[in-house]
This record gives C-alpha cells, structure tokens and sequence, in this order.
C-alpha cells in the first residue's frame, strides 16, 4: 500500500469521530500531557483506532490524538510521538505530520525533553528552538516525493518561523516565564549520547539535545506549515555534570516544567493571527 493510501484511511477513521477542521497541530513530549487536559469539546482516538498511525512505546507517551479548542482555535494535539530510536522508517516517524497537513493544519507547535548542552542552561529552563543540526543520520525526505506535499528540495533557513518565535517570546514575557532561544542537534539514540559527542554539539553550536523533532520538522517545512518548537531541558547533557544519565530524570524535570510549558503552549495558541 503507498503512503497517499495508508493516509486517506487514517483520515477517514479520523472524519467518522468528528467533522473539526484542525488549524494548528500540537506534538507533546515525555511527560507533557497536560495540555491535552485544556482542549474542550474535543474527541479523543487512541493511537491505535486509526489505521497506519504508528504506536507510541516511549515511556511518558500517552498514545492519544485529541481533536477540539484550545483558546478558541482549532487544534489537533498528539499526546505523545514515536521516535526513530523505536526502530520506525522515517516515513512512519513522520506519518502523523502528513495526515495533519492533509487535514488543513497550518501551523505545528512541537514540543520535546532535551538534555542541556548550553552551560548557562539548567533543568526545567524553556528554550524556542531557533534552527537545528540534524545527526540522525538520515532524512525523512529520502525516497521518491510527492510533489502535492512539497518541492524536491525545500528550503530550511526558516525551519522554524520567525513569527511564531516571536509570538512564543511575547507570549513567555506575558506569562513571566524565562525563554532562551537556541538550537537543537538531533541524535538518533536510544543511547545517550557521549560527553566527546557533547563537547563536539556545543563546538557545533548546539544548546540542547534530543532524539526526536527534527524529522517532524522537516516534514512540516516540506508541507508548507509554520513551525514552532519549544524544548524543555530536561537534564544536564553528558559529561555537563559527573553523574550518569537515567531516563527517569528526564521525567521527573519533564513534570517539574510540564506547568509552564503548558501555560506557554497555551498563550502562543491564543496569540496566533485569527483566519477567516
């Protein structure tokens, strides 16, 4: 079955649950559920009621997609992702991205846990990501393409829309919330990374780490939409501080942050330029 295919029979389990026409798509993270609780008069569809939809086996992914309002604008939110690391293609990876484009969303708000390579970083410190580096070693573009989704080569100096970055920086200012701004490098995992790869990021200009987001933006820019990211820095990157990485940090700084991320998430949304 090709793509196109596999797609309109998601969209279709999605239209025989709700007839909302998403506008903005919203990816929440390890332990960033919260801000599906806000949506009203939404719908909620385990990941596993749409066909083709990859299941999330990330600890801290819920597995859910909840379509409604969010500060009166229509949103579709994905509490949870799958990851590379899961051992998914990266068409699958990105499979919810092409389904929300193919359902009018024009704007991808992503969020994400990351480790904290910059060292005027701490735990639970917010950062808009501003570009990215991409050492997953791979690409989700590869492969034939689909010229009604996008060009062969698209363009990424804006990556990550200039608007949207500064709506997300008023909208911290308005809620009081401290927002750096940085740039992310995408490794593949699941292993952490070394602290030799971490002082090569940091030479690279890399101020956060992860193992996820980068290939739903690429997908995104492909699809023509805005992106916005925010990372939360979930714990000091390798090598940062002497103790070892364990993946129960990262949720325990994911759960101590998940209050103002939402709070974020939410202004960002309610600024956004009204449509129609």
């Amino acid at each position: 079955m090709i793509e196109s295919e596999r797609i309109a029979e998601a969209l279709s389990a999605i239209a025989g649950r709700t007839t909302a026409k998403p506008r903005v798509g919203i990816i929440l993270g390890s332990g960033l559920g919260g801000v599906a609780d806000a949506v009203e008069g939404g719908v909620a569809i385990q990941f596993d009621e749409i066909p083709h939809w990859p299941r999330a086996t990330a600890i801290g992914h819920a597995g859910r997609l909840i379509i409604g309002i969010l500060e009166g604008v229509p949103v579709v939110v994905m509490q949870g992702r799958v990851h590379y690391y899961e051992g998914y293609p990266m068409d699958v990876v990105t499979f919810p991205i092409r389904v929300f484009g193919e359902l009018g969303v024009d704007t991808l708000v992503a969020t994400n846990a990351s480790g904290g390579i910059n060292l005027g970083y701490k735990p639970g410190d917010l950062v808009a990501v501003y570009d990215h580096i991409n050492f997953m070693g791979t690409n989700p573009l590869i492969g034939e393409n689909d010229e009604k989704w996008g060009p062969r080569f698209p363009d990424m100096t804006y990556a990550y829309d200039r608007d949207c970055i500064d709506l997300l920086e008023a909208s911290a200012r308005d809620e009081g919330i401290v927002l750096h701004k940085g740039v992310y490098i995408a490794f593949s995992g699941p292993s952490y990374e070394t602290p030799a790869e971490i002082r090569m990021s940091r030479a690279l200009g890399a101020d956060v780490v992860g193992m996820s987001t980068v290939p739903e933006v690429i997908a995104a820019n492909h699809m023509g939409m805005k992106v916005a990211v925010v990372s939360c820095v979930a714990n000091y990157a390798a090598g940062v501080k002497s103790e070892k990485l364990r993946h129960q940090d990262v949720l325990d700084g994911m759960a101590r942050a998940s209050r103002a991320m939402a709070r974020l998430v939410r202004a960002f949304v309610r600024r956004l330029p009204r449509t129609g």
